[in-house]
């Protein structure tokens, strides 16, 4: 499995400043720690080394070189590495939502692989010798082609990343029902996750958790930590801004937003904005309107 031996320094910003797609390779003898964050695009992560698990909505995966992993815009996710002698390797692939999903067809769609709501649908993906190969051999392709100002550069990288996705849903659609391979959850804290994911526009703390299935808060708080990485309190702002940023890209006020979202008024939710994404609710909605403009 052969790959470019250029390496990028590892940058900590979670934002993308292209309007299409990058790529990355980073080597980290002492990588940062990275906390559990999310954003507004779609990530494939192809690790090669390292002591590595992955948070994935509270789900744990024990990553072995050659996994491929598939986050989508709207997955609160982090990496818990282990430093060691070996050092943490992996190649990320960011794509903007809006461009990747104007390729495709009304029967053929190149973000399917992401979709949460699809019974077989899993974040990792541990391939065979055949396919890790021909997965590297086109992110090392794209690898390439990003670091040139070769005629029809941005073509040929929408070209391998078209080539290169296919491959990913092809894969994907061959696994089988059946657990995720090295993954692991608690059941308690899956009962909590989905609650919390269909009641964000209510009241909740973790009082009402607690009560609502009949544990201690600090069972709970314990459990939720241990396997989501972060609190329910911080897991409980995230998501609903998550879903407060996906309302106010759509073009809702923010004054539709943060009522729908659960944050009781509209200080909070504004405090809550700004801090995780260093604008307000109001820039973020004109900002939105911007680019949807520019794609159209």
């Amino acid at each position: 499995m052969h790959l470019n031996d250029t390496v990028q320094k590892f940058n900590v910003r979670q934002h993308m400043v292209t309007s299409t797609l990058e790529i990355y390779h980073y080597r980290d003898a002492y990588p940062n720690e990275v906390a559990l964050h999310h954003h507004d695009f779609y990530e494939i992560y192809f690790f090669l080394n390292g002591d590595v698990n992955y948070i994935i909505e509270g789900r744990t995966y024990s990553l072995l070189p050659g996994d491929l992993l598939l986050i989508s815009p709207l997955e609160l996710h982090q990496p818990l590495i282990t430093p060691e002698k070996r050092a943490y390797e992996r190649i990320v692939l960011w794509m903007n939502r809006q461009f990747i999903e104007q390729f495709g067809s009304d029967t053929v769609s190149l973000t399917r692989c992401f979709d949460v709501s699809n019974p077989n649908h899993t974040n990792l993906l541990r391939l065979n010798p055949q396919q890790r190969q021909r997965v590297a051999e086109l992110l090392n392709r794209l690898l390439d082609e990003s670091r040139n100002n070769n005629y029809a550069r941005e073509l040929a990288m929408t070209a391998l990343m078209t080539e290169f996705l296919v491959e990913v849903n092809r894969i994907s659609a061959s696994k089988t029902n059946g657990p995720d391979p090295e993954s692991r959850s608690a059941p308690l804290v899956a009962e909590v996750l989905d609650y919390i994911n269909e009641h964000y526009h209510e009241p909740l703390t973790l009082d009402s958790l607690a009560a609502q299935f009949f544990v201690s808060k600090y069972h709970l708080l314990h459990e939720f930590n241990r396997h989501v990485g972060t609190s329910v309190y911080r897991y409980i702002i995230q998501r609903r801004l998550i879903i407060a940023r996906q309302m106010l890209a759509d073009g809702l006020s923010p004054t539709d937003v943060y009522q729908q979202c659960g944050f009781g008024d509209y200080a909070n939710f504004y405090r809550a904005f700004k801090a995780e994404y260093h604008m307000s609710p109001k820039q973020y909605l004109l900002h939105s309107r911007g680019k949807n403009a520019k794609m159209e």
